[in-house]
């Protein structure tokens, strides 16, 4: 592994040489080695974050150190040279395919991923229901309208929540957007949810206390999405809204959307068994905090080569 002195690390990270001696003396900085007085930094350390960046966040310590790798990572992604807009758009075209594929295939779809790019571009796969086609499609048009709230910096409402779920369940024109009017249970789970008259309040306070959040953008993320499933506000289309919303909000805070996998969902569905049966959310945390390392560790991979 090639490794840069302290003075070179001070210079790529725009730190004094005192700061950067200091922070390999703590072990802030991952792979050091110390021969003498002098340190070796490996090429491709990230730049510690500087602790005031949490400062006023109510970080609990069990995710302390997963919240700063992925800060750090976050950091170092937003002081490379930015991506093209050709290399941005293929890249989201990308995810868009795989994400679809995962997002469905939890919920029961049978395309294939290759059958889920050709529903994309508006091939009609043989001997694959119509409704396999039409969620394809629903949920890249969701995707591509969460990518465009970003841009816009519109905050999460609940109208907002109803939009994407009419992008959804765009071939259910009387379910799409409404909030269901009957009791459901969920298939498989322990949690009973709420019945409808009260799914209206408690979407309601969800989103109010959202906004009233002082934990890590990731920390939020992944609770709103344990109790948006819990509430279960849709007759249909849930599942695949709540990833949606979920990457709406890591989006928003600066983070690249996350791709929960098909292969990961029995570790997906016990992450909302720990939360309703142990009232434990550090599975689901934990789960999309090393979805969002994977995604940046992706993208500085790309950039590094």
């Amino acid at each position: 592994m090639p490794y840069i002195t302290v003075k070179q690390a001070s210079e790529r990270w725009g730190l004094s040489d005192r700061r950067v001696r200091l922070l390999c003396a703590e072990g802030r900085i991952e792979g050091v080695i110390k021969k003498g007085r002098s340190y070796l930094i490996p090429e491709n350390a990230l730049k510690p974050i500087d602790g005031r960046a949490l400062r006023g966040k109510d970080i609990p310590e069990q995710y302390r150190a997963l919240f700063t790798s992925v800060d750090e990572m976050k950091a170092e992604l937003d002081r490379r040279r930015p991506l093209t807009v050709g290399e941005s758009k293929r890249l989201q075209d990308e995810f868009l395919v795989e994400f679809t594929y995962n997002s469905n295939a939890i919920e029961g779809s049978t395309l294939t991923l290759q059958e889920t790019a050709l529903a994309l571009e508006g091939i009609t796969i043989d001997r694959k229901p119509l409704q396999d086609h039409l969620e394809a499609v629903g949920h890249r048009d969701a995707f591509l309208y969460a990518v465009s709230l970003v841009s816009a910096k519109v905050p999460i409402s609940e109208r907002i929540i109803r939009e994407i779920h009419a992008l959804v369940l765009m071939n259910r024109p009387e379910d799409k957007g409404a909030y269901r009017k009957i009791p459901v249970k969920i298939m498989g789970s322990h949690h009973e949810p709420p019945q409808p008259y009260l799914v209206p309040v408690q979407m309601e306070r969800l989103v109010a206390d959202m906004s009233r959040d002082n934990r890590h953008s990731i920390e939020t993320a992944a609770l709103f999405h344990l109790n948006f499933e819990g509430i279960h506000p849709f007759i249909d289309g849930n599942g695949r809204t709540g990833r949606l919303i979920l990457n709406l909000m890591l989006m928003q805070a600066g983070y690249p959307p996350i791709d929960v996998k098909f292969t990961d969902r029995r570790k997906y569905y016990a992450c909302f068994d720990s939360y309703y049966l142990d009232n434990d959310a550090s599975p689901m945390v934990n789960m999309v905090g090393e979805y969002v390392k994977e995604r940046l560790s992706q993208y500085l991979n790309l950039l590094q080569g």
